[in-house]
């Protein structure tokens, strides 16, 4: 692995106690050129998650509190009169920055959240007929409350589809929480990181991701699952062709984080669930725990 990869992983590992596969998806999620999205109850550490990546990488962040009255314009800006001579400029909403964190995303209306779609997917923004850039890299963290919870808007699946990853933080092992409890300010902790990267560093690693080997035998693979779901009748509706560009980039990221140059078809079931869950809408009572079920259901399919 990349030396300046590894020293980023230790120093999150050491802010964020007991949390070494939440880091390590997050990041490859990264290096694969998507966006994550952490579904979990308050509290857990998914806004501490998007602070610590930020401040390793050495990237501009900013962060969105979403509210039930929030307007597009408050995530991508808009055009103001400037100047004596009635001009309208475009000032820039928080979106322009490399990474967003999108706080409690669902607690937004449709609309809002629709904003960044676009954002999302072109890594543009398109106001009155003018498309304005956005930085690169970018990086979209939202963050989302369990959908049972008060004053929650479920995401439309439009939206899920541009999330190459959902994890959960989950709640911390006893070892885990028994330093946190005995541990000073975590805030000051984030403050006192030194950034290990650069942009134009996290740019040369994900193009370096994007080489990471994947044979004709594990591209087989990678089709045999999205046949399994589209021909299943445990779900809805199966996985899209996005569903499955996500899966292999994902599984090439974690390749990489793991000191490998090509894909094995185990990191293509180190990610799965994260990569899928969220995307697959089971037919009736549901699937109960929709990571381990979806494994359960996949592991029929041979393994090149």
């Amino acid at each position: 692995m990349n030396n300046a990869l590894t020293t980023t992983l230790r120093q999150a590992e050491a802010v964020i106690v007991g949390k070494q596969r939440q880091i390590q998806l997050a990041l490859a999620c990264f290096l694969a050129q998507g966006h994550l999205l952490i579904e979990d109850v308050p509290g857990v550490g998914k806004t501490t998650l998007a602070h610590v990546l930020a401040r390793i990488l050495g990237l501009d962040f900013n962060r969105i509190q979403f509210t039930s009255d929030m307007l597009p314009s408050d995530i991508l800006g808009g055009s103001l009169l400037q100047g004596g001579q009635g001009q309208l400029q475009f000032i820039k909403g928080p979106v322009f920055t490399n990474i967003v964190l999108a706080d409690e995303i669902n607690r937004a209306p449709p609309r809002s959240q629709s904003a960044l779609l676009e954002a999302m997917e072109e890594h543009q923004v398109s106001m009155e007929g003018h498309t304005y850039e956005l930085p690169k890299p970018f990086f979209v963290i939202a963050t989302q409350n369990p959908r049972e919870q008060l004053g929650t808007f479920a995401l439309p699946e439009s939206q899920l589809d541009r999330f190459h990853m959902r994890i959960r933080m989950g709640y911390p092992d006893e070892e885990a929480e028994r330093q946190l409890l005995a541990g000073g300010k975590r805030r000051k902790s984030i403050n006192d990181i030194e950034p290990c990267l650069s942009a134009e560093t996290v740019l040369a690693l994900q193009a370096e991701v994007e080489e990471v080997h994947v044979s004709e035998a594990l591209l087989d693979y990678l089709q045999q699952v999205l046949k399994f779901t589209r021909n299943s009748q445990r779900f809805e509706v199966g996985l899209s062709p996005r569903a499955g560009l996500a899966l292999r980039h994902c599984a090439q990221a974690w390749a990489y984080i793991h000191g490998r140059d090509h894909v094995l078809p185990e990191d293509v079931q180190q990610v799965l669930p994260h990569v899928v869950e969220h995307r697959l809408v089971a037919v009736g009572d549901g699937l109960g725990d929709e990571g381990n079920s979806i494994q359960a259901q996949l592991s029929c399919i041979a393994i090149p």
